[in-house]
């Protein structure tokens, strides 16, 4: 892609967006920034970009003439049915997301494109951990937290991105094409930026539309959605299963993982897996299949698979306090999240649930964890649905709260030897916190202060 003159308008100034402009700007692109905060707001970002000369700023609103504007790159948080990108698609404008922006201006990279409502990040960090084990230079990028661009920028021909992709950053790409993608799971999340499940869906489907049969795309069999999807790729298809067995796939028999791909291999007992929970046997059946695809040895797979530590913010241990374990799950930010993470203990559970409403219904959340939850502290600004979800459904020992503070102080009072205090919200953050990280180090800042 041809930057060198070119007049870009960059709508959404987050962390993607000082990377983009960043390269932008080593491309020679005439650049226009605009973000609907006010700039005393975005102070601390623009810090970042203040040295980048001939930047055009649009603070408070969006530009009312776009005509000699010649490529708009949006930010995910940007919804792409909004009046304002209409407008940009009406008049022809050509607009992209970083991903794709990134993927353009990569030098025959070897993109690896992983999705679906949970595990993205886990599996994501387990890939990537595979390819570096296996001496490949490797960027784990996307909506893990590391920009694209910004790796693109840095690495040489033939590098291996492993790219975690949100539907929001799948919704603006035009010519992406892993060379190989997955889909882990797909289910009800974000609907207040999707609408209906379809759109959803067809969103997460996006990872694959490019591909062609000398691809690969990873689909986990015993997700119905995903599993559908495969009569919609062009790609070849690498089902995982723990349920069925799966010719030309990855499954578990006799307690162990098996690759079935071009040959049969018994790769390693279930029980030496590092990561616990049905869950994250998933999420370690889709990073082997593909490792293996890409041509990775299977000692290496085995290796990162038995020694691999959890990523931060999912299932991590904290501490254990007078017999209670306490763990932060804060990127258990949707209602089928925490249902993984329930399941992944047989314990008792004290469970810190709430937060941003994202439209999600938490009626089988709740059906499920009456099994082993025994308390629910919640708070947040879905508190009283959470509250109304669990009484019907039997669970009655519940305690509100105003901040994590409170919850982690009142979780210590009712737990006693045995238990585990679990920070899984079922929510995203966004109303009391910036980020679920934020969420994460608030619990994790709580519980060290018992």
């Amino acid at each position: 892609m041809e930057l060198s003159g070119k007049k870009v308008l960059l709508v959404g100034l987050a962390k993607t967006g000082v990377a983009t402009i960043k390269s932008l700007a080593k491309h020679g692109a005439e650049i226009t920034v605009n973000d609907i905060k006010s700039e005393d707001k975005l102070a601390d970002i623009l810090d970042e970009i203040k040295n980048i000369e001939g930047i055009k700023y649009i603070f408070g609103k969006h530009p009312e003439d776009i005509s000699d504007i010649d490529m708009v790159v949006v930010s995910p948080g940007v919804p792409l049915d909004m009046p304002f990108t209409e407008k940009i698609k009406s008049e022809g404008i050509y607009m992209i997301g970083e991903v794709e922006l990134a993927y353009q201006l990569a030098d025959e990279p070897y993109f690896v494109g992983i999705t679906g409502t949970n595990g993205k990040t886990t599996t994501t960090s387990l890939t990537g951990e595979i390819f570096e084990k296996a001496g490949k230079e490797t960027y784990i990028v996307g909506n893990i937290g590391n920009p694209v661009i910004e790796a693109v920028d840095n690495s040489n021909k033939n590098a291996c991105f492993v790219t975690e992709l949100s539907s929001f950053q799948l919704e603006s790409i035009d010519k992406f094409c892993p060379k190989v993608s997955a889909v882990l799971n797909i289910t009800e999340d974000h609907m207040n930026r999707h609408h209906t499940m379809e759109n959803y869906i067809d969103a997460k489907a996006r990872v694959f539309m490019n591909q062609t049969e000398d691809d690969f795309c990873i689909l986990n069999y015993d997700d119905e959605i995903a599993r559908n999807l495969s009569s919609k790729c062009k790609a070849k298809v690498v089902f995982f299963s723990r349920k069925e067995k799966i010719s030309g796939g990855v499954y578990t028999e006799d307690g162990n993982i098996v690759i079935d791909i071009d040959k049969k291999i018994t790769l390693m007992p279930v029980e030496e897996l590092s990561l616990p929970g049905g869950h994250n046997l998933e999420n370690c059946m889709a990073a082997a299949a593909m490792a293996y695809v890409s041509g990775i040895d299977t000692e290496v797979i085995k290796e990162v698979l038995r020694t691999f530590k959890a990523v931060e913010h999912r299932l991590e241990y904290v501490d254990t306090v007078d017999g209670v374990m306490y763990v932060n799950d804060s990127k258990g930010t949707n209602p089928d999240s925490t249902i993984k993470a329930v399941q992944a203990y047989e314990k008792p559970i004290v469970l810190i649930a709430g937060g941003y409403d994202k439209g999600s219904c938490f009626d089988e959340l709740f059906e499920i964890a009456k099994k082993n939850v025994k308390t629910l502290v919640i708070m947040g600004q879905t508190a009283e649905l959470i509250k109304e979800t669990a009484l019907r459904h039997g669970i009655d020992d519940i305690y509100m709260v105003n901040n994590m503070k409170e919850a982690v102080e009142k979780s210590a009072e009712i737990s006693v030897e045995g238990d585990v205090v679990l920070l899984s919200p079922a929510c995203a953050s966004w109303d009391m916190y910036k980020c679920f990280e934020d969420r994460g180090k608030d619990f994790k800042n709580n519980v060290r202060g018992l």
